[in-house]
C-alpha cells in the first residue's frame, strides 16, 4: 500500500475510535508529571505570545493545556473528527485538519512544536519528510518536542476499544529518530527516557527536544 493510503487508514481509524480516545485519554496528562514538566520547560523557552504548534494533537488535550497557560496554541491533526472535537472542547485553541507531511501553516508560523505520539503511524521512511515539514514551520530556533514509543517493532491494530480499525504502530530507536531530526536541519539538545507509568500501555517512552538549526 502506497503512502498515501495508509495516512487513509490513519485518518479514518482515528475517526472511528475519536469519541472513545477522548473519553479515556483527554485527562491523561493529569497523571504524566514529567510531560508536564517538559511542555512547562517548552513553554519558558519560548517567546511569550508567540505560536505554539501540536502536530497529531487527536483531541486536543495537550493543546489545551498549552493553551491554558496563556499559550497561543494551534493543533493539527490528520482526523476531522479529532479537530471536531477539539474545536468543542478547547475553544482557545486554532485547531486545523492536516497531514503531517504537508502542514497547514505558513514558513515560519510556530515558535516552538510538540509531536507527542504522532510520528509513530508514519513509516521510518517518512520520519525525514514529517521532520522537514515541523522544520519548515518553525522559526529558527524555534523547539520541537517529540515523544515516542521506544523499540523496533510494528504493532498493527483491527480491534481498538471496541472499533474495527486498521493501524500500525511504529516502535521507534533512539537514534534512527535523533539522525532524521539532524537530517532535516534540528540540533537534538535533549534524549530522555521512563518507563510507563502505571495507567499507560506497557511500551518504554523516549523524549527528544530538537531546535531549529
Amino acid at each position: 500500500m502506497g503512502d498515501h493510503g495508509r495516512h487513509d487508514l490513519v485518518r479514518r481509524s482515528y475517526d472511528t475510535v475519536a469519541e472513545t480516545y477522548a473519553a479515556r485519554l483527554l485527562d491523561e496528562l493529569a497523571g504524566k508529571p514529567l510531560d508536564r514538566a517538559l511542555l512547562a520547560s517548552l513553554v519558558e523557552q519560548t517567546e511569550a505570545g508567540a505560536p505554539v504548534a501540536d502536530l497529531g494533537c487527536g483531541p486536543g488535550h495537550v493543546a489545551g493545556l498549552l493553551a491554558d497557560r496563556g499559550v497561543k496554541t494551534v493543533g493539527i491533526d490528520v482526523s476531522g473528527a479529532m479537530v471536531a472535537l477539539g474545536r468543542r472542547t478547547f475553544p482557545a485553541v486554532d485547531f486545523r485538519q492536516g497531514d503531517l507531511l504537508e502542514l497547514p501553516a505558513a514558513d515560519g508560523e510556530f515558535a516552538a512544536s510538540v509531536a507527542l505520539y504522532s510520528v509513530i503511524h508514519l513509516a521510518p521512511s517518512e520520519l525525514h519528510g514529517a521532520f522537514r515539514e515541523a522544520h519548515r514551520v518553525l522559526r529558527p530556533g524555534g523547539l520541537l518536542l517529540v515523544a515516542f514509543h521506544l523499540g523496533s517493532e510494528v504493532r498493527h491494530l483491527d480491534e481498538w476499544w471496541g472499533h474495527e480499525v486498521d493501524i500500525e504502530f511504529h516502535f521507534l530507536e533512539t537514534g534512527r529518530v535523533a539522525k532524521a531530526l539532524e537530517d532535516a536541519g534540528f540540533a537534538v539538545e535533549m534524549r530522555m527516557e521512563r518507563a510507563p507509568y502505571a495507567e499507560e500501555a506497557e511500551t518504554r517512552r523516549a523524549y527528544l527536544l530538537a531546535r531549529r538549526s
